[in-house]
């Protein structure tokens, strides 16, 4: 089953003292104690970012691993990424994450690790990643599309409340056709892909939310379903 949980924003980056959305992904792996493995590309390998990612998931039952372009533990990249259960991509800057992943061919490497069943999950950038397009600061002027790895269909803006000018920019962007049609998700919402259709939504806080937008005369938000994860036990 292929499947990949795109979060707006959340996690143990986000929220260190919230584990409700990492602790979800962990629970759709198909072994208990799964091998997860971060790729911090976009932040340009931080290693604050990545002693943050050990520092909660060497709490959790789970095997944590982590993969750095700068600093590579393996040469053989297909190998090592396709014999874990779980890839989770932090976020940072979308354009030289795909920049630096099409270079060593991680590109074909996780389009191979989802087809085979490996799950793929992040946050930011290592949401938009997924899909055919997405919004992006990369450029360093404003919010702009980016061409992204076309996994899910449309486009995809994360931080879509906790930005002030997410919501405006991606309307706008919709509006004059400089990007498809997508979903916008909130802080500290996922949303959950089996294949290429929407599974599930799930967030870590009480009033999240997660969008469908289009145009049709105008734009329309069309809010989805979801789960609050604090009021139930976690479900596969």
């Amino acid at each position: 089953m292929k499947q990949i949980i795109a979060m707006g924003g959340g996690g143990f980056s986000m929220e260190p003292d919230n584990p409700l959305l990492d602790r979800y992904i962990l629970k759709q792996a198909k072994t208990a104690k799964p091998k997860i493995c971060f790729l911090p590309t976009a932040s340009g390998d931080s290693e604050q970012y990545i002693s943050r990612f050990y520092h909660f998931f060497n709490t959790q039952n789970c095997d944590p691993s982590h993969l750095s372009l700068y600093n590579p533990s393996s040469r053989d990249l297909e190998s090592f990424i396709l014999e874990k259960d779980i890839l989770y991509v932090g976020g940072g800057n979308t354009k030289n994450l795909l920049a630096l992943w099409k270079d060593w061919g991680l590109d074909h490497i996780l389009r191979k690790a989802w087809e085979e069943g490996v799950i793929l999950a992040g946050l930011s950038a290592g949401a938009i990643c997924w899909f055919e397009q997405g919004v992006t600061d990369s450029f360093g002027d404003g919010l702009e599309p980016i061409d992204c790895l076309g996994l899910l269909n449309g486009s995809n803006c994360p931080h879509y409340d906790g930005e002030k000018e997410r919501r405006p920019a991606y309307h706008k962007l919709i509006e004059s056709n400089q990007i498809q049609s997508g979903i916008a998700v909130d802080d500290g919402v996922a949303v959950h892909y089996k294949g290429r259709e929407i599974y599930k939504v799930v967030s870590s806080r009480p009033d999240a939310k997660a969008y469908s937008v289009l145009w049709e005369n105008g734009i329309i938000e069309r809010e989805l379903p979801v789960e609050y994860l604090g009021q139930q036990n976690f479900k596969k």
